[in-house]
């Protein structure tokens, strides 16, 4: 895909991995290494249970906060120091489980609201490629 900020041309990959989240760091360090491109270069966008459902924030480095695709990318990568997407999802109610809660089929005004903060995660994945983005 390609990117133009400030004048400047430039090439974007997008990519989803087609494995399990919790394996991630694989497929991701393989198309790293096939573009030639270091961890300063990805921007990985995850979901986010310690942020509330709509909230969307962009992140340098830090904590794994017991999410396993983020410690697979860590692992892979053998740093923590990437760019992150957050994607606030908020935390499931009662006694299900995350991984129950995050895989659930969204329907109705959840999804509804799924998509309006799609689009925001979606704008501020374009301020991160722009360099217009502050780094929590």
């Amino acid at each position: 895909m390609g990117w133009t900020s400030a004048g400047e041309a430039r090439e974007v990959v997008l990519a989803k991995p087609q494995s399990y989240m919790n394996t991630s760091g694989g497929p991701l360090s393989k198309l790293m290494r096939e573009l030639r491109v270091g961890p300063q270069e990805v921007l990985v966008v995850h979901d986010e249970v310690d942020l509330p459902q709509g909230q969307v924030r962009a992140k340098f480095g830090g904590g794994l906060n017991a999410h396993n695709g983020l410690r697979s990318v860590a692992d892979k990568l053998g740093t923590r120091d990437f760019a992150r997407l957050r994607f606030g999802v908020g935390r499931p109610p009662g006694k299900m489980s995350v991984a129950d809660y995050a895989l659930r089929q969204l329907k109705g005004g959840f999804l509804d609201e799924f998509r309006l903060t799609a689009q925001d995660a979606a704008d501020l994945a374009e301020r991160c490629l722009d360099g217009n983005v502050s780094w929590d």
